[in-house]
């Protein structure tokens, strides 16, 4: 199942669709989807190496664009929704608290999430709750979000058939790595938060 899945991943790759999902996956992922455009952006440029670049810029725009929609769902829903959960559990005093320490060093928590599996909307929802400043969240989104899709993009351009080879060859194991790496980001935005 698994292969035939791969194989399916590796077609789309090829079509004139993939950057439409490359873009929309990536989209969704920084604001509600818990699927990272990872799982697109490795075959295309396993696909099309030349196009490793323009494959890296249009997730991390689509990516940064979605992170802004993150961050109004938080902005938007806390009042309507948020401040009246907490007041009925009398803990509004400590979100301010919360709130308060994460607009100091919220950015770098931003700019780890951006870059790690750690589930980013978390933290795009997370941002526009608490009011962390967006032209900080704008910032080290574009650096977190830049880093990790270009040295992604970058390192499958410079080693792709190394690469390939070695994903074909542990198919099975990568996507259980992914699968913990995936709820292990869930499970830590439980304790976090």
């Amino acid at each position: 199942m698994l292969r035939r899945l791969y194989d399916w991943t590796m077609s789309l790759a090829r079509t004139r669709y993939a950057e439409g999902a490359l873009a929309g996956v990536s989209f969704t992922e920084s604001s509600f989807f818990p699927i990272p455009p990872d799982v697109l952006l490795i075959p295309m440029v396993l696909a099309k190496r030349s196009a490793w670049i323009r494959y890296a810029f249009i997730c991390t725009v689509a990516s940064i664009v979605g992170a802004l929609l993150g961050y109004a769902i938080g902005a938007l829903l806390y009042e309507t929704i948020g401040k009246p959960i907490l007041a009925f559990y009398n803990a509004e005093q400590s979100f301010e608290q919360l709130a308060e320490w994460y607009n100091r060093w919220g950015g770098w928590g931003v700019l780890a999430a951006a870059i790690t599996p750690f589930p980013y909307k978390v933290l795009t929802i997370f941002s526009g709750a608490t009011g962390l400043n967006l032209f900080v969240f704008i910032i080290v989104s574009i650096i977190g979000r830049g880093l990790r899709f270009f040295l992604v993009a970058g390192l499958l351009y410079r080693y792709g058939e190394p690469i390939r080879e070695f994903i074909e060859a542990r198919l099975g194991l990568l996507f259980t790595l992914f699968m913990v790496l995936l709820i292990g980001g869930f499970v830590a935005v439980r304790y976090v938060f």
